[in-house]
């Protein structure tokens, strides 16, 4: 069970800090309506980590999702470490948000078929959410690529700086591996020819310049991170940390 409570834990990961990441934008979007899109698909991403995060707490048996969420330290983390990059100006958002939104689709498509009834359940719930967060950021970095020559110039510069962090979408270690052979886990190789065929056509489109796969960032598996989910977790941790006995 600790197999499959760790695996259950690094997707869950994954959309906590992106949800967090993202609800960064609330009130701060460029127009009203891109605020309330931003906020709409943070909330959509936190729903998707708390289902899992009550999964996860089935299986741990002695904590609840919010201990999961707010009593973990960085290294007990598995989220992918694109997720926690910092928002920077529009274009580096949509940038992050169009690879993982390309990767989360594909993801949870084959893990609707996992022979684990709650993780599919869950993974089915999520696709019809991460089709419309992929439709939005595809459509921006098209705007954005093939609109002035600035923003063209800032979000090419934006998909340079993240690149290094998309290795990690496509990576399998021994857990993976025994999860895929218990067809319960997805094997992440396997979804990487369809994501190069999803990102170079919409790259083409908006005109925008594919960076080389060269070197990559790896070790969230391990909980290995950047310094910055230390510092974002400090923030999002805090309240129920000061006050651990609080009811919300």
């Amino acid at each position: 069970m600790q197999d499959l409570l760790k695996y259950t834990l690094r997707i869950a990961d994954t959309s906590l800090i992106l949800g967090q990441r993202l609800s960064e934008w609330c009130s701060k979007g460029p127009t009203l309506e891109e605020d309330i899109a931003l906020s709409n698909i943070s909330l959509d991403l936190f729903g998707q980590a708390n289902g899992l995060l009550e999964y996860a707490s089935k299986i741990d048996g002695s904590r609840t999702a919010d201990d999961l969420a707010f009593k973990r330290n960085e290294r007990e983390f598995y989220n992918l470490q694109i997720c926690e990059q910092e928002n920077g100006h529009f274009g580096d958002t949509m940038v992050r948000q169009f690879l993982c939104d390309t990767y989360f689709m594909l993801f949870y498509q084959e893990l609707s078929k996992s022979e684990d009834e709650t993780l599919a359940a869950i993974a089915n719930k999520s696709i019809k959410e991460v089709s419309y967060h992929l439709r939005h950021s595809k459509n921006w970095l098209i705007r954005l690529g093939d609109g002035t020559d600035k923003s063209k110039e800032k979000v090419q510069k934006s998909i340079e700086n993240i690149w290094k962090f998309t290795g990690e979408f496509f990576e399998m270690d021994d857990l993976d591996n025994l999860m895929y052979a218990n067809k319960i886990g997805v094997n992440n190789i396997k979804l990487k020819d369809e994501w190069d065929i999803i990102v170079n056509q919409v790259l083409l489109e908006a005109k925008i310049n594919r960076p080389k796969d060269s070197y990559m960032m790896t070790g969230s598996k391990k909980g290995l991170h950047t310094e910055l989910l230390g510092k974002m977790l400090a923030e999002m941790q805090y309240l129920p940390r000061a006050y651990p006995d609080a009811k919300w």
